[in-house]
């Protein structure tokens, strides 16, 4: 950890996060988590697809092995994963993951059982959620134009409001007492603001907005104020502002076009990426990633759209999030065409109508899926 003094503190090298390691094998083993609700439907669709395009594009070779980590496992075992759950997942070069939770588990069982205790011990730092309507589909906004939202949201995701810190006394009592304390480190605000500036000026805006709300905490929040003054000098190509959190929901909705890149806290930024999704046309759409941008543990892959216990098993589930955070997974790993390719598949898809209900569609999840692995083959064919 850092010390107090500023004098003391070591400038985190983030130069090379976003450049991808060199495999010349091509040859990937990843680990598949569906674990719940929808999410058995959307991971094992996503595999089809990426397996379609390692086939297609016989330029790298993929192997999915299936964990079953979840509720039904835990309720077997008394535990959501296994006791060695970190080196389990340090043998694989990534992770897809489903969604975890059900509806006869307490929520904050389930995440700390399973994602939080993943994220947190493997130091998966960055959470990178891209958002963007897809053509063919049309963002609830009545006055927004194609391109107006286009954004990668970046949230610190190993401490913050869910470092885990607090407790309850004087249980039963009207006078029970239940504290929740945020941890904001000098170095974990230091690498993620790195990380987000070197996303911004990776793109071609090179805009960048820091979302605090240090006007009523003021300490963690200005903390954040600091340390985004202080990093943005190592970047003067990139434009950068800041915005309270309940100021840039209005900014959102009212003025998209002006955003661009955007980082945040753990809570602020897992809100306001739903709304997010939600201003690009479903939550359906939209992925994410864990990353450990020093490369030392895997990263793992997740749409964001939970469970979904009200549409299990129906079919209907939209599976674009997962080929999304499946295109992402192959962007990490290296796989730049490949991950291209899945996103022109789905685009095309997409654009051609063939959408799910939360979309406005008809399609079902298999229906998407075929579609994406035809066009997968159709592209292929071009090349």
């Amino acid at each position: 950890m850092a010390t107090t003094s500023s004098e003391t503190r070591v400038t985190l090298n983030h130069a090379s996060i976003l450049a991808p390691p060199s495999n010349k094998q091509h040859k990937y083993r990843i680990a598949s988590i569906p674990a719940d609700g929808i999410g058995p439907e959307v991971v094992s669709a996503a595999i089809e697809v990426v397996q379609k395009l390692s086939e297609v594009s016989k330029t790298f070779e993929i192997e999915f092995t299936h964990i079953p980590w979840g509720t039904a496992y835990y309720k077997e075992h008394g535990r959501y994963v296994d006791e060695n759950v970190l080196d389990v997942l340090r043998s694989y070069d990534a992770t897809l993951f489903g969604s975890v939770g059900a509806p006869d588990v307490p929520d904050h069982i389930s995440l700390w059982g399973l994602l939080l205790a993943i994220r947190g011990p493997l130091q998966l730092y960055a959470n990178v959620r891209p958002v963007r309507t897809f053509p063919g589909t049309q963002s609830p906004l009545r006055n927004a134009k194609a391109g107006d939202i286009d954004w990668i949201l970046v949230r610190e995701n190993s401490e913050g409001e869910y470092s885990g810190h607090g407790g309850r006394s004087h249980r039963g009592q009207v006078w029970e007492v239940a504290t929740e304390v945020a941890i904001f480190t000098y170095v974990g605000v230091e690498r993620i603001m790195r990380f987000a500036f070197a996303q911004a000026q990776a793109r071609p805006r090179k805009l960048l907005t820091v979302v605090t709300k240090s006007n009523s905490l003021r300490n963690g929040m200005v903390l954040w104020d600091e340390v985004a003054l202080k990093v943005s000098k190592d970047y003067p190509d990139v434009k950068w502002d800041k915005m309270l959190v309940d100021a840039m929901t209005v900014r959102m909705v009212n003025n998209p076009e002006s955003l661009d890149t955007i980082v945040g806290t753990n809570l602020h930024m897992d809100i306001l990426s739903d709304l997010a999704a939600a201003l690009a046309g479903s939550i359906g759409v939209a992925p994410s990633s864990n990353l450990d941008p020093t490369r030392k543990n895997p990263s793992l892959f997740e749409p964001v759209h939970g469970s979904a216990f009200d549409i299990t098993g129906k079919g209907v589930a939209n599976p674009v999030a997962t080929f999304w955070s499946a295109a992402l997974m192959l962007e990490w790993l290296g796989e730049q065409d490949a991950k291209e390719r899945l996103m022109e598949a789905v685009e095309n898809v997409c654009q051609a109508g063939i959408l799910t209900k939360d979309l406005g569609g008809t399609a079902t999840t298999k229906d998407v899926t075929k579609a994406v692995c035809d066009e997968i083959a159709r592209l292929g064919k071009g090349k």
